[in-house]
């Protein structure tokens, strides 16, 4: 996600995506409850909001997606309570994590909201990895490609257009906040991704040891 793009593309163009009714597992930091999360994607939609072409991420669904854990088909109710108890024991020792909010990354199919450092929440992807892998045999999949660069989706680009004059509206940074992240969540992702029909099905709290 480094660089700045020249043009922006339509992400559902010719994406593949779970049918309705089909869902997919996914670990996702969700971030829709933080006032400084909050303020910022209220700040970038008000920038942004004179652009057709820009899909904005439900407020409530803001998040930061960790790994892709399976299909919903083949994860049962009973291994959702597994992992998420593993990911628990991983994490009982991990104080919540403090991150740096602001900075933007433009993709042709996103505007996002970097969050720093990358090492900081890397206990989060390794407990992630760890606790789908001891239950389902699968390490999960990325949710996007390596290197694992946590970030908030402010919006997802829907058209062709140049990406000059968006770039130039919302600049290369907002005020920068800190964040305390301290859970991480199993949300299961029904239907296509632009229907947010989201179900959080466990959510694992950071730094639970006494």
């Amino acid at each position: 996600m480094s660089g700045l793009p020249a043009e922006m593309t339509d992400r559902w163009q010719d994406r593949a995506e779970p049918a309705p009714g089909e869902g997919l597992f996914y670990w996702h930091m969700l971030v829709g409850h933080i006032p400084e999360v909050l303020a910022l994607a209220g700040d970038a939609r008000r920038r942004l909001a004179s652009f057709a072409g820009l899909h904005f991420t439900p407020l409530a669904w803001l998040h930061m997606t960790v790994l892709i854990a399976g299909s919903a088909s083949e994860i049962s109710e009973e291994q959702i309570r597994q992992m998420s108890s593993a990911a628990g024991r991983l994490l009982a020792d991990i104080p919540p994590i403090t991150v740096t909010v602001g900075k933007i990354v433009y993709h042709p199919e996103a505007i996002m909201l970097a969050a720093r450092p990358v090492e900081a929440l890397q206990p989060v992807l390794e407990a992630a990895q760890k606790a789908t892998r001891a239950v389902t045999g699968s390490p999960g999949r990325p949710g996007n490609k390596l290197p694992w660069a946590p970030h908030i989706t402010i919006a997802y680009s829907t058209a062709q257009q140049s990406a000059e004059p968006i770039m130039t509206a919302l600049g290369r940074s907002l005020p920068e906040r800190s964040v305390q992240i301290s859970t991480v969540s199993l949300v299961n992702q029904r239907g296509p991704e632009r229907s947010w029909d989201w179900q959080p099905e466990a959510t694992v709290r950071f730094g639970t040891s006494p």
